[in-house]
């Protein structure tokens, strides 16, 4: 089979289309035709060797897949032949530790693309735990724009940040991928959104994903920016996938009691700030990672329903991994970027 492979840390150059051998699956796995392939920007930190630095070569990048099971191990009931399925982008492969949740906090965790290998190939194998039948009905590509980002979502906003109908919520980066998907489930959750963007294409699409307030941080202080909109206040929940200066400043952004949900550093991984914006306020700082499987199963009627949209910037053949690992480092692409790993025609199963 065809994949996107590295064999060193570095630039997207780094990244070549190579023949390698097509996995098997095992007992409880499942081989799945890749169909569409969602890029992360964790696969471009990956690639620079910021995430697992003592990763093993030559290595296949990607955790988002939507694809079609062609083939069964020995005792796979939950799947059949021919069912289109997302694979999940992080699992045990420990199967004692099937039922921990959330599924992160297993001891054998892993993320395809980082601890396994990942989704830039024409097929991957999973545990039939880890595949979720796909009953939304669109088009392969833009599903793969949703699992990690979705799973964040899901998890950040509605289950760690606890947000609910009337709350007033602020997201960074919303024209990002977690960004867009973040502000779509607060919404569909009835909350009020602002969010940050720092171009006039972005600003429209944050307006179009629903986001009540959008301010461009590039002019604006955000802070005051929401202390106006919330008349003095501050939100109740702020969802901030950038770290750095902007999580430190975001406190401030907060009203008393509020809640804080971190799950990124783009704006950098050391953060620095007075501790009594904490504790006289009595605010919460919250890490997350991912959703787990129920969580996505969840919401798949929303996203049938079209309350939850992908946002799809481009769609590449997976030849161009590189280039899409470009766009992406250079902040261009405006949604997601799609890797087809085969031609529009399809292929055969061999």
């Amino acid at each position: 089979m065809q994949a996107a492979v590295i064999h060193a840390f570095g630039g997207p150059e780094q990244i070549r289309l190579e023949e390698v051998a097509t996995p098997r699956p095992g007992p409880g796995e499942a081989l799945v035709k890749v169909l569409a392939v969602g890029i992360n920007r964790l696969d471009h930190y990956v690639r620079l060797g910021q995430i697992a630095p003592a990763l093993a070569f030559p290595h296949i990048l990607g955790s988002d897949a939507i694809g079609e099971v062609v083939e069964l191990g020995e005792g796979v009931s939950r799947v059949s032949v021919g069912d289109r399925v997302i694979t999940m982008p992080g699992y045990p492969t420990d199967p004692a530790h099937t039922d921990v949740r959330p599924v992160t906090a297993a001891a054998s965790y892993a993320i395809p693309g980082i601890q396994i290998p990942g989704t830039y190939a024409q097929y991957v194998v999973v545990p039939e735990h880890w595949l979720l039948r796909d009953t939304t009905d669109l088009p392969a590509e833009q599903l793969a724009a949703l699992p990690v980002a979705l799973l964040i979502a899901i998890r950040s906003v509605q289950i760690v940040g606890e947000v609910k109908a009337g709350d007033r919520v602020l997201i960074h980066a919303g024209a990002s991928s977690t960004g867009i998907m973040a502000i779509q489930v607060a919404r569909a959750l009835g909350a009020r959104v602002a969010t940050t963007v720092q171009s006039a294409a972005s600003a429209e699409l944050a307006n179009q994903l629903g986001a009540e307030l959008v301010i461009d941080s590039n002019g604006q202080d955000f802070v005051e920016a929401v202390r106006n909109w919330t008349g003095g206040a501050g939100v109740d929940v702020a969802i901030d996938n950038l770290g750095g200066d902007v999580l430190a400043r975001t406190i401030a952004a907060v009203r008393p009691l509020g809640i804080i949900v971190t799950m990124g550093f783009m704006a950098g991984t050391t953060v620095s700030f007075d501790i009594r914006d904490f504790f006289f306020s009595q605010k919460q700082l919250r890490g997350t990672l991912v959703g787990d499987i129920e969580d996505f199963a969840a919401w798949l009627e929303p996203i049938k329903a079209g309350r939850i949209k992908p946002q799809i910037d481009s769609v590449l053949p997976l030849s161009q991994a590189a280039e899409a690992h470009r766009r992406i480092a250079a902040n261009q692409a405006r949604g997601s970027i799609i890797l087809r790993p085969w031609p529009s025609t399809g292929a055969d199963h061999d």
